[in-house]
């Protein structure tokens, strides 16, 4: 009974104490899988990899992985902030594509009316072409320029560029918008440039281009500050604006004082927006403080809308 509960003790006796020791050596366990401590509902339990494994009924523990985008995108581009080249060329890209789609409008509108029709171009055929471009300039524009919904703006609802960022206090109502670009601007901008039309007798003539690069320019600006939400590139935009309109205000006054004048009238307007749109990127800084006056690579994804890559909804 002795030797049965002590094995070792009787190889000792028979075999000496070398055969003892290797029996009791780890040696003779290496081909034993080790053992693992594992954490099954909070609690430390031994396991071998074998048992792991056969074992079903143990609970499998969980392994929670971070992707490259999620982990990239928690990254902020205003810590070390780049110059987005990329945009810049896109902008330039649709400003040309812009123009260029202006002027052949326009010089095809010149040869109807001269060389098909030979007469002049009607005074209401005049306002309600230039009223349908100001408010619908984008239709020449490959990006993705959609302006705040006017039927939430009048209820005070946020859309983009309107209450969807922190605003100044002193921000206008809601329904002051559309009243002052549907019932007061566009009229204004139509009926100034129809008397440049009737004053020169074309269409393609430098004031004309000149008011459609000051609404080429405001396209650009609204997919920097309303679809992009680049509140520092937002800013020098809108100064753009405003220097554009005072071009073309400049232009007209040339050919007819009268509509300069008209035409100069709504940089009141547009001064009062580009001092709310500069409150506005006071009021919205990163973590570093302000943001740049520039657009930054990885705050915004700047793509054309003609090929497919704007999910955006229009007004």
């Amino acid at each position: 009974f002795f030797f049965a509960q002590n094995p070792l003790t009787m190889v000792k006796l028979h075999y000496g104490p070398l055969a003892a020791a290797l029996l009791a050596a780890p040696s003779a366990h290496a081909f034993a899988p080790p053992s693992s401590t594992v954490v099954v509902n909070h609690q430390q339990q031994q396991y071998s990899p074998l048992s792991l494994y056969k074992k079903q009924e143990c609970s499998t523990i969980p392994i929670t992985t971070t992707s490259l985008r999620s982990s990239s995108s928690n990254i902020n581009p205003y810590t070390s902030p780049e110059l987005d080249t990329s945009a810049l060329l896109k902008y330039a890209t649709a400003a040309i594509t812009e123009l260029s789609l202006f002027a052949a409008t326009f010089q095809l509108l010149d040869v109807a009316f001269t060389n098909v029709l030979d007469t002049s171009v009607p005074f209401p055929f005049a306002f309600l072409l230039f009223y349908g471009c100001s408010l619908k300039s984008r239709v020449f524009n490959p990006l993705n320029n959609q302006r705040p919904d006017r039927s939430k703006a009048v209820d005070g609802e946020g859309s983009s560029g309107f209450k969807d960022r922190v605003m100044p206090s002193w921000t206008p109502p809601g329904v002051t918008f559309p009243i002052m670009w549907v019932l007061i601007i566009g009229p204004i901008r139509a009926y100034s440039a129809s008397l440049i039309v009737s004053s020169t007798g074309s269409f393609l003539c430098l004031p004309i281009m000149a008011f459609m690069l000051h609404l080429t320019i405001g396209d650009i600006w609204n997919t920097i500050n309303n679809t992009e939400k680049r509140y520092g590139a937002a800013v020098i935009g809108v100064l753009c604006v405003v220097l554009s309109a005072a071009n073309a205000a400049n232009q007209y006054y040339a050919v007819d004082p009268f509509a300069g004048k008209l035409l100069g009238g709504t940089l009141i307007w547009l001064c009062t927006a580009a001092a709310l749109i500069t409150d506005t990127w006071r009021l919205n800084p990163s973590e570093e403080g302000l943001v740049p006056l520039y657009p930054v690579v990885g705050e915004a994804e700047t793509s054309f809308m003609w090929f497919g890559n704007n999910d955006a909804e229009d007004e």
